[in-house]
């Protein structure tokens, strides 16, 4: 049982799959979430001593974004903690041509502990366990840019990355930056997905005014609204984040798994089936 390994979001997108990750390799790690024991709670500074208590390694991952408001004192003060208590070297999920994500790298950076950035495009589950989802359900999908094109990166490569940077102190001091192999744009998805789940999905091009209209009209929570408005206008455009990278290759020693790859396995899991009424 070796629990000296933190994965702050144990229980997300990225994290569970770090913790299986870990598992597979023999180790036990501490899960850093509010229903673990002990629990962590980004807005619960009183949870962070007993989480980090006696770990050496961990990896963070900041939800929903490091771009939102609050992400860079939180960080700020997470990873001051870290050093207090002896924390040997961090592990920082990062988003791609994001400015205020690469501020909270820059506090991790300085802090004087060992340290690898993982640098992630949006990811493909973005369409089968998150906001894309229930557009694909319903059979009308409607966004805004449907032409520009993105790395779109599997959820799954970025663990075997993390877990594999986090083991391996060769990474230290390193960036590495995790994208697919391909660039594809929304237009290009859907028909992916059309074709893998066996279904006619209507798509149409609207403009992000519209789109943010949309999400207020279905009552969705501001700060989702906020946040989704920034990646679309200020991340989607980066041109830092239009661009092929070969990291997970270097460190994994084979190829990043394509939108095609991923939409083949998830449709077989039924999640792209409509739900019956």
């Amino acid at each position: 049982m070796n629990s000296n390994i933190l994965v702050i979001g144990g229980t997300g997108k990225t994290g569970r799959r770090v913790v299986e990750q870990l598992q597979n390799k023999g180790i036990e790690p501490r899960i850093g979430s509010r229903n673990a024991s002990p629990g962590f709670d980004w807005d619960n500074k009183d949870t962070w001593v007993n989480a980090l208590n006696g770990i050496e390694k961990m990896y963070v991952t900041y939800y929903p974004d490091l771009a939102v408001p609050g992400a860079k004192e939180a960080i700020q003060s997470l990873t001051y903690l870290a050093k207090e208590l002896e924390v040997k070297k961090m592990v920082l999920l990062s988003g791609k041509g994001e400015t205020e994500a690469e501020a909270c790298e820059k506090i991790v950076m300085d802090s004087g502990i060992d340290y690898t950035i993982v640098r992630a495009s949006w990811f493909n589950q973005n369409w089968s366990e998150s906001f894309f989802l229930e557009p694909i359900l319903s059979g009308e999908v409607a966004l805004p840019m449907s032409d520009v094109l993105i790395p779109f990166v599997d959820a799954n490569d970025i663990a075997e990355v993390a877990a594999t940077v986090l083991l391996d102190d060769s990474y230290n001091g390193k960036i590495i930056e995790v994208t697919g192999p391909e660039l594809i744009t929304f237009k290009d998805i859907i028909n992916i997905i059309s074709k893998t789940s066996k279904r006619h999905l209507n798509f149409y091009d609207i403009t992000l005014e519209q789109y943010i209209d949309g999400m207020k009209k279905m009552q969705i929570p501001n700060d989702v609204v906020w946040l989704i408005e920034y990646l679309f206008s200020h991340v989607l455009t980066n041109p830092k984040n239009q661009q092929v990278v070969n990291d997970i290759e270097q460190v994994l020693g084979r190829k990043a798994k394509t939108f095609l790859e991923y939409a083949e396995e998830t449709a077989k899991t039924g999640i792209w089936s409509p739900v019956k009424i």
